[in-house]
């Protein structure tokens, strides 16, 4: 109770150049030795410590290389952490989120729907989820949503500084529920992709 009042207060590390959206960031998943009657802002100012080391000179050029802050990594990796299931497609999927924020095309990404609608569980996004009015709604609004959509793991932030290069610019997951994607270049390719995904998933009478 005591960290949520804390964090509630944004006066309390704006001067660290967090918000209330994207104070989560600080958070780097780790194991930490903390002592049980560590208060609120010992546990930020450690949280704060580490977040400083983790982002070192080579993390910061990587991410500076790719035009982003560390704060735009973690809201893309918290996407891809939710968007991805198989680990070794992280870096790819992150390729394609980086070419469509490049061209202005809105990331169009599902886990900000659910986030929005602040449920976790939904297993297929419904167009009706898509007209939700929330800035985290990246079908209706391009760039970055405000923040993280959850504590970004260190394998999504490295996944989104070592992010593939090539010139794709949509997936679909594959109809056999691999857990894995198909990726396209056009529009074209990835409807037919998203088509048969779709057709499979009223097969197995999935519908929300």
């Amino acid at each position: 109770m005591q960290i949520m009042t804390f964090l509630s207060d944004e006066s309390n590390y704006i001067a660290d150049g967090f918000k209330k959206e994207t104070i989560i960031a600080v958070f780097i998943p780790n194991t930490y030795e903390i002592y049980r009657n560590t208060d609120a802002r010992a546990l930020y100012m450690r949280m704060l410590k580490e977040y400083r080391k983790f982002w070192n000179d080579q993390r910061a050029a990587s991410a500076k290389e790719k035009g982003l802050t560390p704060i735009e990594v973690a809201i893309l990796a918290s996407i891809i952490d939710d968007e991805v299931a198989k680990p070794d497609e992280k870096p790819r999927i992150a390729g394609v989120y980086l070419n469509r924020l490049k061209q202005g095309i809105p990331l169009q990404a599902c886990p900000t729907i659910k986030f929005a609608l602040n449920d976790f569980t939904i297993t297929r996004v419904l167009y009706a989820y898509l007209q939700i009015d929330s800035p985290y709604n990246t079908y209706k609004h391009s760039g970055f949503p405000p923040g993280p959509i959850a504590c970004p793991s260190i394998e999504g932030i490295d996944a989104v500084l070592n992010a593939e290069k090539h010139d794709y610019l949509y997936f679909a997951a594959r109809a056999d529920f691999s857990g894995y994607h198909n990726f396209s270049r056009t529009l074209a390719e990835h409807n037919h992709y998203a088509a048969i995904y779709q057709k499979e998933l009223n097969k197995r009478r999935i519908f929300k």
